[in-house]
């Protein structure tokens, strides 16, 4: 077991979703927590992150920083996606291997495995099959932090693991519709189009595609288990294992909000992926478990969203 009492835990990325939760989760416990943003550390600059981790010398590294983004945002800037991906990834990494970091986690996506890989996802599919051309970038940028985590283990010893979320939802989402994920965007909607008093509400796709969701404070409580109690070069998955169609998950949101209008399918948009479910067997073996129902948890970023209405529009 890495014993986290004591240490100080630098969290790059602490300004978005995954970032705050695991600062609200940490805090909690009494962990001390380094954070810094743009405006101290640039993450695409190479010269920038050495001199801070140098100057700061944290102990654990947690790497949740990324250029993120739904289908509409990754086939408008692939260069971005990838570019930045890589670059903060690699210059982190470089920085925590220098400063004698004692561990480092690396966040990875569901989308790095194949679009036909066979379901429920294992480790295993990693690198088996071709990507989904809708989130191609982001992917290949996650795959290239992976295997740079795994390359530092083996090449220096270092004890850097990654772990790959399933979708996730909750407290300090983005609900800009031509960036956000399919949660945030579908519960913004519901929730302007029952202000509105609209008859009807559009949702992207035929409905059918299948996907599971993940609270993000489920998720910072799994990778605190990960620190803790994780070390190996495979990456390793964090799911609830259960699933639903975009169809089911829009009417639960529409319920949520009390919305009681129709819902209308545009199937000229894409629908992604037909299906993504991840193989959490490894993690839930190991005694972790999620807390958080859906619809528990569609309540919470409802109330998030209500709470917060200006500041979580933009990407």
């Amino acid at each position: 077991m890495f014993d986290l009492s004591g240490k100080t835990i630098w969290i790059a990325g602490h300004r978005g979703m995954v970032g705050g939760a695991l600062v609200r989760r940490l805090q909690r416990d009494g962990h001390r927590v380094l954070t810094a943003g743009r405006d101290r550390v640039d993450l695409v600059r190479q010269a920038e992150v050495e001199a801070f981790v140098a100057a700061e010398r944290p102990d654990v590294v947690i790497v949740a920083a990324a250029r993120v983004g739904g289908i509409a945002a990754n086939a408008a800037r692939p260069v971005d996606f990838l570019h930045d991906n890589l670059l903060i990834e690699a210059n982190i990494m470089r920085a925590a291997a220098d400063a004698g970091v004692a561990k480092l986690l690396f966040l990875g996506s569901s989308c790095i495995y194949p679009r036909d890989a066979a379901q429920p996802m294992t480790e295993a599919a990693l690198l088996t099959g071709p990507l989904e051309a809708t989130n191609q970038w982001y992917a290949i940028a996650k795959i290239a932090g992976i295997k740079l985590a795994e390359a530092y283990r083996q090449q220096h010893g270092l004890d850097f693991i990654s772990a790959m979320p399933t979708n996730l939802y909750g407290p300090g989402d983005n609900y800009d519709l031509e960036s956000s994920h399919v949660i945030p965007a579908l519960l913004r909607k519901a929730i302007e189009a029952r202000d509105s008093g609209a008859a009807t509400m559009t949702v992207w796709g035929s409905g059918t595609p299948l996907r599971e969701f993940m609270h993000v404070d489920d998720l910072a409580d799994a990778l605190v288990f990960l620190l803790q109690n994780y070390s190996s070069p495979e990456h390793i998955n964090v799911g609830t294992g259960q699933e639903v169609t975009i169809a089911e998950v829009a009417r639960i949101i529409c319920d949520t909000v009390g919305f009681t209008g129709e819902l209308v399918f545009d199937r000229s948009r894409p629908d992604g992926t037909p299906r993504k479910l991840m193989d959490s067997s490894r993690l839930l073996a190991m005694g972790w478990r999620p807390q958080i129902g859906l619809r528990e948890g569609l309540a919470d970023a409802w109330r998030d969203f209500s709470e917060n209405p200006t500041t979580r529009l933009s990407a």
